[in-house]
């Protein structure tokens, strides 16, 4: 076993490093930003496990959010483009990222697919990463905001096994609250109160995307946290007015 993943490996020499491994991801993240921002896109990074219905959220947020922001989305995914295409048939406009082996969206990735999805005339980037709990919430992508999904059926303890996703989100969406009477033994409140031990500031709203239920919370805080980071589209100069 240590043979393969270097896990106590005594052969494994150490070295010490003079830069971050993420510095070239960082400044990638910075570009991203500074475009997104330039244009007056809002881009949030939805990250969660696979099949924590974060497709099925953002085509329930078209829906519901008709006649407001106009809103356009990244897809990551392994292999396919199928949540892409839903997403289009939502009336989004949507560009699949196809990772192959990778398990996580970096900026380099979501920089290369901005040339191909023009944002001129939009107002909202949704960035939904591969379906992941860990690798994803460590690379900046160039969003406003971190966006973590769990439905009721992964349980209550994924904040406690995987702190460092749910410690950088902002917002933490519980779905799927519509099989709750299928699943008498989930605790929302117990949930919660493991949010509280990770989260610097817990913020949790519980949803169903097939129902409507909590979908009002939902479109209200995509709306403030819109406005906070809002300002007027600007002209960037310098290196950075290379466009992503």
């Amino acid at each position: 076993m240590c043979d393969t993943c270097g896990c106590g490996d005594p052969a494994i020499v150490p070295v010490e490093l003079q830069h971050s491994l993420l510095a070239d991801n960082d400044r990638r993240a910075h570009h991203n930003r500074a475009h997104l921002r330039a244009d007056g896109v809002f881009a949030l990074n939805l990250m969660g496990s696979p099949g924590s219905g974060k497709t099925a959220l953002l085509e329930a947020t078209a829906a519901r959010w008709s006649g407001g922001p106009r809103l356009a989305a990244l897809s990551g995914d392994l292999a396919t483009d199928r949540d892409a295409a839903r997403l289009r048939a939502a009336g989004i406009p949507s560009l699949a990222i196809t990772t192959g082996s990778a398990c996580h969206l970096d900026a380099r990735m979501v920089h290369d697919a901005l040339h191909d999805l023009p944002l001129g005339d939009r107002d909202v980037l949704f960035i939904e990463n591969v379906g992941n709990l860990v690798c994803p919430a460590i690379y900046d992508l160039g969003q406003e905001r971190n966006v973590v999904l769990v439905s009721v059926t992964e349980g209550e303890d994924k904040p406690l096994k995987y702190p460092v996703m749910f410690r950088r989100a902002d917002l933490v969406v519980v779905t799927k609250l519509d099989l709750l009477p299928l699943l008498p033994e989930f605790q929302l409140d117990l949930l919660r109160e493991n949010l509280a031990h990770v989260m610097p500031e817990p913020a949790c709203i519980a949803l169903s995307a097939r129902s409507g239920e909590g979908l009002d919370a939902w479109i209200q805080w995509l709306e403030g946290a819109r406005v906070e980071t809002s300002g007027p589209r600007v002209a960037l100069e310098g290196p950075a007015a290379q466009r992503p």
